[in-house]
């Protein structure tokens, strides 16, 4: 296994040079760069200034020298400055990171749980009532757009009946848990609806598929009670190919949700990736993709590995 994880982890550093190269080039490509933009805001900037400013920043260089400059910096620790707030990109970053982190692994762990809880009772009966209903609940989540659904949060619980705070993380002048708190009830209610569906169905469906093999009819047949065929054995056969999408939904743990942070006034990830891209903020930017990008892969490797707990028929020979 440990040479396996080697493997995989060239692999990933491999992939992670690639993509940062094809970032790195489409940022750059976008027309204006911060000079450009500088001078459109100051018109006393003469072409000498820019041109001076240009070399003394690089921008003057080929997209490949600039690509190696900005690669050697990064591998020391410093990815850059950030023209948007005017600050190091780390601490831009951190606290947008921390924001997304929060409100996205709540409504990802508040989204899996019922998920599990409703996909399994779904498939225990069937064609009955209670798969109906999940069934239909799952296709009104999945085509539910977060937009509307967020709106009406804002317009039953905010404005109508006036429960919960609308916008933002916390209050002004306020501190405390608590309101923190209660700027991320609707946010993570909005998310969490949003993806409860997504990830029903697929929890539904693996649960039938391993309710319906040998092995658990020989369990059952030897006197096993429902709940340990449930959890011991039917779950870790069926928590296989849900691993799968739940490793492809990590990146969106870092790269947040940008129609939620909008609709919501919350800081997150989702939010500064979309003003870094608009603004030619290239440094932040391209941290916040690669960090999106590099968090995905960590997690489908750790979805490798945890095959092999849940199956023990998989090899990594």
């Amino acid at each position: 296994m440990i040479r396996y994880i080697a493997i995989r982890l060239f692999e990933i550093a491999a992939m992670l040079v690639v993509l940062s190269f094809v970032i790195y080039a489409l940022i750059g490509l976008m027309p204006g760069d911060p000079i450009d933009l500088m001078r459109q805001s100051d018109p006393r900037m003469s072409a000498a200034d820019v041109a001076r400013l240009k070399a003394a920043y690089g921008l003057d260089q080929p997209l490949l020298a600039r690509y190696l400059a900005w690669g050697g910096q990064a591998l020391a620790g410093d990815l850059g400055y950030s023209r948007l707030f005017a600050a190091p990109v780390w601490s831009a970053l951190l606290p947008r990171l921390g924001n997304s982190l929060l409100l996205m692994g709540t409504s990802f762990v508040l989204a899996l749980l019922l998920a599990l809880g409703l996909g399994t009772a779904a498939a225990r009966r069937p064609r009955s009532r209670l798969d109906a209903a999940v069934n239909l609940f799952c296709f009104a989540g999945v085509s539910m757009p977060t937009f509307w659904l967020a709106l009406v949060l804002i317009l039953v619980f905010a404005a109508g009946l006036g429960w919960l705070p609308a916008s933002g993380i916390a209050t002004a002048g306020a501190s405390g848990v608590g309101d923190r708190l209660a700027h991320l009830v609707l946010p993570v209610a909005t998310l969490t609806l949003a993806n409860i569906g997504f990830y029903t169905r697929y929890v539904r469906a693996a649960m039938r598929e391993a309710l319906a093999q040998d092995h658990i009819r020989t369990a059952r047949a030897k006197g096993a009670g429902e709940a340990r065929v449930i959890l011991h054995h039917a779950m870790r056969s069926a928590m296989i190919p849900v691993t799968t999408i739940l490793a492809l939904s990590f990146g969106g743990l870092v790269s947040g949700a940008l129609v939620t942070e909008t609709m919501f006034a919350y800081p997150g990830m989702g939010k500064l990736i979309f003003d870094a891209v608009m603004g030619n903020d290239y440094n932040l930017a391209l941290a916040a993709l690669l960090l999106a990008a590099v968090t995905t892969m960590l997690a489908n490797l750790a979805a490798d590995l945890a095959y092999g707990w849940l199956d023990p028929r998989v090899s990594y020979r």
